[in-house]
């Protein structure tokens, strides 16, 4: 472990039941409005929800445009923004599609799905294509819950095992509260071997 870590032993403070859970993602949504046009927004509320079949979870306030795109249509990609792409990434999580077209304003191209009823954006390495598989009413979110019908990814982004690797598709994560974004660190260790390292008595 690195230098000064140590498990908390000591006195833990409050803070109250709060979103403050590190990290979630930086997901650029996809979707198409009544008028066929692709619109984009930044959401952090999400990840992954099922195994079988495969399914993420995005969570979003009524309020949003993207809420009344996806009620209409069923559909959404996840599309996975880079380190390099987060100016793009915070503009499309804080200007709405109701009040200009933030595909044309960040120069993206919106490509049509051929399996879903939505848009991804084609400078992304990553997207997931969905379809909607249920939606839950939470209070302030509604949580749609996509069946991931396909995850395409860059050629250039791909390790040699045919996997996206990590290091390749650089996504951002987020701090909420803080509100910061941040950057993937490096590899730490291979899962499900460290466990082998742990003392049993």
């Amino acid at each position: 472990m690195g230098a000064g870590w140590r498990w908390g032993r000591g006195m833990k403070r409050s803070l109250g039941a709060r979103t403050l859970v590190f990290p979630t993602p930086v997901w650029v949504i996809g979707s198409y409005d009544a008028h066929g046009r692709a619109n984009l927004m930044t959401a952090s509320w999400a990840g992954v929800c099922c195994s079988k079949p495969p399914c993420v979870a995005v969570s979003l306030r009524k309020a949003t445009y993207t809420h009344g795109c996806i009620t209409a249509r069923q559909a959404f990609t996840v599309n996975v923004p880079a380190a390099e792409q987060v100016a793009i990434a915070d503009y499309l999580g804080t200007a709405s599609g109701r009040n200009v077209d933030k595909v044309a304003a960040c120069g993206l191209t919106p490509v049509p799905s051929g399996l879903v009823d939505a848009p991804y954006v084609a400078e992304v390495a990553m997207v997931l294509e969905c379809r909607v598989l249920r939606t839950v009413e939470i209070g302030s979110h509604t949580q749609f819950i996509g069946e991931i019908v396909d995850v395409k990814v860059d050629e250039g982004a791909l390790a040699e095992n045919g996997l996206p690797a990590m290091e390749n598709i650089r996504p951002l994560v987020y701090a909420p509260e803080l509100r910061r974004y941040y950057a993937v660190g490096g590899v730490v260790t291979e899962a499900f071997k460290a466990a082998a390292t742990v003392a049993r008595k």
